[in-house]
């Protein structure tokens, strides 16, 4: 059957031909025969120029996902086992798979669609009616092509409860697909043990993103005193304790996280290198610094404080507050590492952020390196919606 015709205003798809991966509602100007939501459409500039071809849904904002560059490609089962390849064969050059994320979306030519690897555990988080409907059959190729690397799979939780998939029409999902398991799962990073919680845990149970960061800061902290911000489940401060931090202190404000967080301590038996401490860390840091605590080593990685771009003038005051607060608690000379998750906190916003908090705190900052998201986490240029992570590693002295 020939797929519908979809034709965007004349001013419109710059960002498209550029390639980008999203074409949303107010781009377009007619649509030309007949579709279903979640179902394949071509997509022409206004002069008639096929731009390609994606998923159309008329709830969501993003009204057009983009598979395929090409007019005469054919989008079918076929079609998607290659991506799914081709994602696999990407991962197997430039990460360790032990655990890692096999699918991200747009950056690999699956829009809507997360695939997170914990040890033999699948985690998948399905955001796009188009993508959804390819579901099993992507869960089912990744099966088969890990197996023949010699990583089979044990099971599959789907974690599609993100509210966002509302306005795509789709309900909340949230279960095993096939047989059930234990979903504490153990995984190993950098050398280091966790035990991921893939039913309940944050997102998809645990932030790979970082796996590359948390490894980049350990040469700092052997024995440095050492203060982890936003803890989590600990994955920072279990680096840097087994990097051979003297101390180190693990702050989060979930009780449940940190709950996580110890377990993960007694794993690796570092409960009395690392201790925990539940609070509010806007709260704990003027504290602290009236208690005249003083460390080597501080770790910013603190959630979206961005989620919206309405949101980002508060977000950037939480950013310079516990940037500054937390440079006022480093020894001269210490390290500050510091970051944001937020897509909406451009890279050139931040740096003028922290850059803020260190004339405000009156220090002088040297960067040592600026890193992003883990290689399994690409960045699609430009489809920056893809580009979220900014990760610091920063120098902090007094002025003299």
């Amino acid at each position: 059957m020939e797929l519908a015709k979809v034709v965007l205003k004349k001013e419109e798809g710059r960002t498209l031909r550029a390639g980008g991966a999203w074409i949303f509602d107010n781009e377009i100007d007619r649509i030309e025969g007949e579709f279903t939501d979640g179902g394949l459409v071509r997509v022409f500039a206004f002069n008639d120029f096929c731009l390609g071809t994606g998923f159309i849904n008329t709830h969501s904002k993003i009204r057009i996902r983009m598979l395929s560059r090409s007019g005469e490609t054919v989008v079918d089962d076929a079609f998607i086992r290659s991506r799914v390849r081709d994602a696999v064969e990407y991962r197997k050059h430039t990460i360790d798979m032990s655990s890692c994320r096999l699918i991200f979306g747009e950056a690999d030519f699956l829009p809507g669609l997360v695939v997170d690897k914990f040890a033999d555990i699948l985690v998948v988080e399905s955001l796009a009616l188009g993508i959804d409907r390819y579901k099993l059959l992507i869960i089912d190729e990744l099966k088969t092509l890990l197996a023949a690397e010699g990583m089979p799979i044990r099971g599959v939780y789907e974690r599609s409860d993100a509210p966002v998939r509302l306005k795509e029409g789709l309900p909340l999902e949230k279960g095993f697909i096939g047989e059930p398991f234990d979903t504490d799962v153990l995984i190993t990073e950098n050398g280091v043990q966790f035990s991921v919680d893939v039913a309940d845990g944050q997102k998809t149970g645990y932030f790979l993103d970082q796996k590359m960061n948390r490894a980049a800061i350990r040469p700092l902290c052997k024995g440095a005193r050492v203060l982890d911000l936003f803890t989590h489940t600990g994955s920072f401060a279990l680096n840097a304790a087994a990097a051979g931090a003297s101390s180190v202190l693990a702050v989060d404000a979930s009780e449940p996280a940190l709950a996580r967080a110890r377990i993960n301590a007694g794993l690796n038996g570092l409960s009395k290198i690392v201790s925990f401490r539940c609070a509010d860390i806007f709260e704990l840091l003027p504290e602290l610094e009236r208690q005249g605590e003083r460390y080597d080593v501080i770790i910013l990685d603190p959630p979206a404080f961005a989620k919206t771009r309405e949101s980002l003038k508060n977000a950037r005051k939480g950013y310079k507050e516990v940037n500054l607060r937390a440079m006022r608690l480093l020894n001269d000379g210490g390290y500050l590492a510091t970051c944001s998750c937020s897509h909406f906190m451009m890279p050139e916003l931040f740096y003028e952020t922290v850059l803020s908090a260190s004339k405000d705190a009156h220090k002088r900052i040297r960067q040592i390196e600026y890193r992003t998201q883990a290689a399994d986490h690409p960045i699609l240029w430009p489809a920056m919606e893809s580009y979220y992570l900014k990760f610091y590693i920063l120098q902090v002295s007094n002025r003299k």
